[in-house]
């Protein structure tokens, strides 16, 4: 599994598609992550947790390398 991991231990992860239609456990989880907009980009740390609400939305994000 490719990894785009910094130096630092950090994700850049950019919020892409929109959640409508989508369960509420999901919106929940992009909120989680800190997203606001769509177009987003945020930082957060390489992290087992970070890493699993990724896997949970990933149709509606990106990594950023």
């Amino acid at each position: 599994m490719a990894t785009t991991k910094k130096k630092s231990g950090t994700l850049k992860i950019k919020w892409v598609r929109s959640f409508i239609g989508c369960p509420r456990g999901m919106r929940q989880t992009i909120r989680g992550l800190g997203f606001r907009r769509m177009q987003q980009v945020v930082e957060r740390a390489d992290t087992p947790e970070t890493r699993g609400m990724i896997a949970k939305v990933h149709h509606l994000v990106e990594i950023e390398g």
